[in-house]
């Protein structure tokens, strides 16, 4: 089997920032992109809170851009996806979705979160045109607007109050009568004037014009009663799937399956490292994941240093 000094398993700012820094300490880094190369960033359209873009930058841009940077030092690309790891021992093994395997000196972990989704025929292609699952990311962009919040939990609470910053007024669809969410953040949701609750209710069809979304279909679960109602934005916070199906028990996860780190990005594996959403339940933020892929660069060049 081939070997190599370090292999990043998945891209996004993540993987993509600890593949410019182990390429530039000439490590020279393998990287598997995984099922969505570039990450939730190629989803989005203008990211405006990535530091150094006055003007904001496209989420697809911006990540094409990492890559090249990546790619200028070195770093080799693989379309196709990590299906198993073995890592009772070192040299690590990495098989990938071609079925090729490869010897590992360290392994980075980066293969992210995914959104959970309703399932709607056209959710996701109104993803970035009125559909999205990142209120910090996108409550700017509905200032004086109606916006819906799917969801019942603490991250429902959360997005709904932060976008009333911007927005008129904000409705939460929830399937029940009662919430889950945390008792401090369930009473600032009910304090807030601008929000307001449509309960035992689900989305069931998503209206869009040339501009995106437009209007929603909201039904009473208890009644069946179905109405249209206007919106201009819809905001997912029905939770994050961490992508680490395929580590098999291989590495400490917790109760909802995210990488468990400590120091940082390391996991309980010397010399396998952990960045970004599939380590990060509660930031999630570009910037944030890309700190922290640099840091799993730099405890990989350490590692190696050491050993």
């Amino acid at each position: 089997m081939e070997r190599r000094k370090v292999i990043i398993i998945g891209t996004g700012p993540a993987g993509l920032t600890a593949a410019i820094y182990t390429a530039r300490a000439d490590l020279k880094p393998l990287v598997l992109e995984g099922h969505e190369p570039g990450g939730q960033l190629t989803l989005t359209t203008e990211v405006e809170n990535f530091p150094g873009f006055e003007h904001g930058v496209m989420g697809p841009e911006l990540m094409a851009n990492m890559k090249k940077q990546a790619t200028r030092f070195s770093a080799e690309f693989k379309s196709v996806m990590c299906t198993e790891v073995d890592f009772s021992k070192r040299p690590f093994k990495v098989t990938d979705s071609s079925g090729t395997s490869y010897e590992a000196d360290t392994v980075i972990i980066s293969t992210g979160a995914s959104a959970k989704w309703l399932g709607l025929p056209n959710e996701k292609e109104l993803t970035g045109r009125g559909v999205s699952t990142c209120a910090t990311c996108d409550g700017f962009f509905y200032r004086d607007k109606i916006v819906h919040v799917v969801g019942g939990g603490d991250t429902a609470m959360e997005d709904a109050t932060f976008i009333t910053k911007f927005a008129k007024k904000v409705y939460i669809v929830h399937r029940k009568d009662t919430l889950r969410a945390s008792k401090p953040m369930q009473e600032r949701a009910f304090k807030n004037p601008k929000i307001e609750f449509l309960w035992d209710s689900a989305v069931t069809e998503i209206q869009s014009n040339a501009s995106g979304v437009c209007g929603i279909t909201v039904e009473n679960l208890k009644t069946g009663e179905k109405q249209q109602r206007e919106t201009d934005g819809l905001f997912y916070a029905i939770g994050h799937q961490p992508n680490t199906g395929f580590l098999k028990d291989q590495i400490t996860l917790d109760e909802h399956g995210f990488i468990k780190t400590h120091n940082g990005p390391e996991t309980n594996i010397p010399g396998v490292f952990a960045c970004g959403d599939v380590q990060d339940s509660y930031y999630r933020q570009a910037i944030t994941a890309a700190g922290s892929g640099c840091q799993a660069a730099i405890k990989a060049e350490r590692f190696l240093e050491g050993h």
